[in-house]
């Protein structure tokens, strides 16, 4: 949890120092403001809209309603409600949002029931962890302050060009530079928190259930689905999902938001009988 308050605050920081550059004193106080604003709107709105972009409704399958009551207890976490996406495609798949663990849902793709009864419950015990973590709520903060910085970054590129007399050579080429690389930097912050995230919830999903390997068997399960088939939906979505489920190449894979699903699978592996 430190090293995530650290991350947010160096992505804080970025933010702050693009605003007194473009606007001094204005500008450090304009940043705030988005930051704040936005975060208000991800904050209280952000499971909503993510529902919607998914048309997930609510489910009441007896397994995984019986699933939930049980390992919600065995993780000390309020029962979150349970959702479900119908996909064209029987692919397997998850995520959890809501602002807190009392106001939290688990979303369901229809193929996740296509898989073995106890990877279920490891998916669903994963989920429980992100809940359990609190990392829903993290990743919404950095998304947003990550997105702000990126807002800010185009406002620096476009005022190269609209703001000649104001900046000299020297200000023009650092503008430059943060219109490039402060993008970057957010985004690799951003990925640090979230790659941390799912290992953390593999890890508590293994407690959970006291079976590391039905995760594995899930991951590899769901990874092997995906390199067939894909779900369709914003790609900026892609970090709540266990496995990321759009597809990419080689470049976009170095900038996923998952770590690779073999990394975890050796993990859970090694962790059998340690649990």
């Amino acid at each position: 949890m430190f090293g995530t308050a650290i991350l947010l605050s160096v992505l804080t920081g970025i933010l702050l120092i693009i605003g007194w550059i473009l606007g001094g004193l204005w500008g450090i106080t304009f940043a705030l403001i988005l930051a704040i604003v936005i975060n208000f709107i991800s904050y209280w709105y952000s499971e909503r809209i993510v529902l919607t972009m998914y048309n997930a409704k609510p489910t009441k399958n007896v397994l995984l309603e019986g699933m939930v009551k049980r390992l919600s207890r065995d993780a000390g976490v309020p029962e979150p409600r349970i959702y479900m996406i119908e996909t064209k495609d029987p692919v397997p798949n998850a995520f959890a949002t809501g602002r807190n663990p009392e106001h939290s849902v688990i979303v369901v793709t229809s193929g996740l029931l296509g898989l073995e009864e106890h990877e279920i419950e490891a998916v669903i015990a994963h989920e429980l962890g992100h809940i359990k973590n609190r990392d829903v709520l993290v990743a919404s903060m950095a998304a947003t302050i990550a997105g702000a910085i990126a807002y800010l970054a185009q406002i620096a590129y476009w005022s190269m060009f609209f703001g000649e007399r104001r900046y000299g050579g020297a200000n023009i080429l650092l503008i430059l530079v943060i219109a490039i690389f402060a993008p970057i930097a957010a985004l690799m912050v951003r990925l640090a928190i979230s790659r941390g995230m799912e290992f953390k919830a593999d890890y508590t999903s293994a407690v959970i259930t006291k079976r590391p390997r039905s995760l594995a068997s899930a991951l590899q399960k769901i990874s092997r689905v995906l390199g067939e088939r894909t779900i369709k939906g914003p790609v900026a979505t892609s970090h709540l999902w266990i496995v990321n489920p759009f597809r990419g190449n080689w470049f976009s894979n170095m900038f996923s938001t998952h770590p690779p699903v073999e990394e975890r699978i050796k993990k859970l592996t090694n962790m059998d009988g340690e649990v």
